[in-house]
């Protein structure tokens, strides 16, 4: 493995409330707090239980990897940096109070800046956005970009009211991104609300759906109302939910561009020329059978690889998911290398200035 060069899109952290408390600002700062009510809606609102997994999966005995428990994975795996994602953050824009949104928005970037990133530059933030309001969750994404160093911005799919990013109040918030040169992606979290999936009583049913629905909404939606027409520079992430739908919805809007574009008058393209414009990624599942054809229809500088750590393997069962990359014989070398590296550095350029602190810090020992 070590002849590869390998950076991960996607990886987690696990914030604890106890911890994140220490960052938490004014008007809330002061008050006293019940520890039998958590920050965050909790990513079990929608009934499933995630807590609970097989003894030893999780670094940290239950608390989640440190940032030292983050370094000894990538040493193992040979994996020059991550760029680390929220967990109890996707169900972020699920909260209804405004203000206490903002604030718990930044209390979570300050968190991830001091616990992780200030640690080695081998671990990377992405900022959690209040979607709550756009003109605070401009200013955030600006002061986690040139204060704290973050390459890019993460906005949890399932959001209060079923709320769509295409809307025009969104505009700012790409606008922001373009001029900073950072990407902005969507995960999903949450089965419910506003998803239909509140019925699925096996979380299996749930769990396959919920990732990839959330995000076919807002990528659909963007794309039919123009985001992509009107700001050609943004880069936008579609993450943990695969990319053998992509070449499927693709061909999908065509046809019904073609049949009622009349609704859709800000799409001024076939909405696969979006798919295939170079600035909309997708991190793919190391064994997706449908990988070489989304290579071809839509374009191989596109397909990230994220470990998704640690959430749906510990490192017990993680060690076969880069050899199985390795390892396909209908994925050639040339894409294998791109995956790995080349797009999620294309994806993420300000990962170039933490690769080279990173290399000057090795020279120095």
């Amino acid at each position: 493995m070590s002849e590869y060069r390998i950076l991960d899109a996607d990886g987690h952290v696990m914030e604890l409330d106890d911890q994140l408390r220490e960052y938490i600002g004014p008007p809330y700062a002061d008050l006293e707090w019940h520890r039998s009510y958590s920050f965050w809606p909790g990513l079990t609102m929608d009934g499933y239980l995630r807590s609970l997994r097989k003894r030893g999966g999780w670094a940290g005995g239950g608390s989640g990897p440190s940032a030292q428990d983050w370094l000894a994975f990538l040493d193992k795996n040979h994996i020059e940096l991550t760029v680390l994602y929220p967990t109890q953050g996707l169900t972020h824009a699920a909260i209804q109070d405004r203000d206490w949104a903002i604030t718990l928005a930044r209390a979570y970037n300050d968190w991830l800046y001091h616990r992780f990133m200030k640690v080695s530059p081998r671990l990377v933030g992405v900022a959690l956005l209040p979607v709550q309001d756009i003109d605070e969750a401009v200013k955030e994404l600006r002061r986690a970009v040139e204060e704290l160093g973050m390459v890019g911005a993460v906005l949890p799919a399932v959001a209060i009211g079923g709320k769509l990013f295409s809307g025009e109040d969104f505009y700012p918030l790409w606008r922001e991104a373009e001029r900073l040169d950072v990407p902005v992606s969507t995960h999903g979290g949450l089965s419910f609300p506003n998803l239909g999936l509140d019925m699925a009583a096996n979380f299996t049913v749930a769990h396959t759906l919920e990732h990839p629905f959330a995000q076919m909404r807002q990528l659909v939606s963007m794309i039919f109302e123009g985001v992509f027409e009107l700001f050609p520079k943004l880069r936008f992430g579609c993450l943990e939910c695969g990319i053998g739908w992509a070449p499927w919805m693709m061909d999908r809007m065509d046809e019904e561009l073609e049949r009622k574009g009349q609704y859709s008058p800000r799409c001024k393209k076939k909405p696969s020329e979006y798919f295939r414009g170079g600035n909309i990624f997708f991190a793919v599942e190391v064994e997706e059978t449908a990988l070489p054809l989304a290579a071809e229809t839509i374009r191989p500088d596109v397909i990230l690889w994220a470990s998704d750590y640690p959430h749906e393997r510990d490192q017990r069962d993680f060690k076969h998911d880069i050899p199985a990359l390795i390892g396909r014989k209908d994925v050639s070398e040339e894409l294998r290398r791109s995956i790995f590296f080349d797009n999620t550095l294309r994806f993420y350029p300000r990962l170039t200035e933490r690769l080279e602190t990173t290399k000057r810090l090795a020279a120095t020992g």
